[in-house]
């Protein structure tokens, strides 16, 4: 992957209707978004030159914009549009696409109804979240401090910048440890979710994964029960407290950016990446792939 400057690289960004060159992509210091959160964005990824599950992403895009209050001046088939237009011109055909709408700068204050909104999607070369070694071995988790709000408190079912404040202090925490991400417990003390991705464990042969009623129900997520369940494992949804740890065999993340990634430990909880978890990698890679399950 570039390991350059996000914002100092050769290639073309889609901003508001037009192609325009990655180094002219810029919004004004004083743009709503960026004082107040109001941003919301989707992570997809691009397999041999393939979108994966672009129309959720973009629904769901939407959906986090009404949640917030704002209405993206795209259409779904606009968006969807836009995003191959930027792989194209970009010329990914193994990446990463980054969807982003904002409040821009026409107020600077907590109301922001005349502000204008913007539309912009970025794209990239992208390999694995973590190291292909250490994934495969399993990454080390710790538990952060820090713990999801209830949705009484925030839009919780909105893939809303201003929810992810915590999770960069989670994770930078743990990384400052030797650790590799963090598990956030929820407002009542149950297991929640990693920084940006959810969780699941198995016990006797059964998955068993957080309710998520109060932190996204990822598309990743949502695709790897129904490959679960696919090959007759039984999928449990339910809250989980973190005490319960110590009786689970194998634990994995879910995520776009994740895909499935085993976990050795959490704190001192120990896990072993097993045929369950096996299994899966090999199903959702074959799932993205458009290959059929062996």
């Amino acid at each position: 992957m570039d390991t350059s400057s996000f914002a100092d690289r050769d290639g073309l960004i889609w901003f508001d209707g037009e192609l325009v060159p990655w180094r002219d992509a810029n919004i004004h210091v004083l743009t709503h978004g960026l004082h107040y959160a109001s941003s919301v964005f989707e992570g997809v990824r691009v397999y041999d030159g393939e979108i994966f599950k672009l129309a959720e992403h973009t629904d769901r895009l939407i959906n986090s914009a009404r949640i917030l209050g704002f209405k993206i001046e795209q259409t779904a088939d606009e968006i969807n549009k836009a995003c191959w237009d930027t792989i194209a011109a970009n010329k990914i055909v193994e990446g990463y696409i980054r969807p982003v709408a904002w409040r821009g700068s026409e107020m600077m204050a907590v109301s922001a109804q005349q502000c204008r909104i913007h539309l912009a999607i970025g794209a990239w070369v992208w390999p694995s979240y973590f190291d292909p070694e250490a994934r495969m071995k399993g990454i080390k988790l710790k538990l952060s401090p820090w713990k999801r709000p209830s949705p009484e408190t925030i839009p919780t079912q909105s893939k809303a910048a201003g929810l992810y404040m915590i999770c960069t202090l989670s994770k930078h925490e743990a990384e400052s440890e030797g650790f590799d991400d963090a598990l956030m417990l929820d407002y009542r003390g149950r297991v929640a979710e990693a920084t940006g991705a959810n969780i699941f464990f198995v016990q006797d042969g059964k998955l068993h994964t957080p309710d998520p009623d109060c932190f996204l129900d990822g598309i990743t997520r949502r695709t790897v029960i129904d490959l679960a369940k696919a090959r007759g494992i039984e999928v449990i949804e339910r809250a989980i407290m973190p005490e319960e740890m110590a009786n689970f065999t194998e634990c994995f993340l879910t995520g776009t950016a994740a895909e499935v990634t085993p976990v050795s430990c959490i704190d001192d909880y120990k896990f072993v990446p097993g045929e369950i978890c096996q299994q899966l990698i090999a199903d959702y890679e074959n799932c993205v792939r458009r290959k059929a399950a062996a």
